[in-house]
């Protein structure tokens, strides 16, 4: 069976894991716009957020203060905390019952 505590902590390893990469990028995105120099695309940063980075992509856009003014940022962030969060309740729903 796909629904196992096994698959529901490789999942939160997974969604940790892409989080801390998506801080990683928003930060050096950040550092490098300052600096003038070589940056993130956009397209790299929204696609690691809507894939499992959510919470790290949110997180450090306030922290960096970095593509906040920028709807699309949000929405992306917020969606994929939706369908992150839900995933994640869905399966400890299935996985405790």
């Amino acid at each position: 069976m796909l629904f196992t505590k096994g698959f529901l902590t490789f999942l939160l390893y997974y969604f940790g894991a892409v989080s801390l990469v998506a801080l990683v990028l928003y930060m050096l995105d950040k550092i490098k716009a300052m600096g003038g120099a070589w940056r993130v695309s956009e397209k790299t940063l929204l696609l690691c957020s809507f894939f499992g980075g959510a919470v790290g992509g949110y997180v450090a856009m306030f922290l960096a203060r970095h593509k906040i003014r920028k709807w699309y940022f949000h929405a992306v962030n917020i969606l994929g905390l939706l369908w992150q969060l839900g995933l994640l309740l869905y399966i400890s729903w299935k996985v405790l019952l």
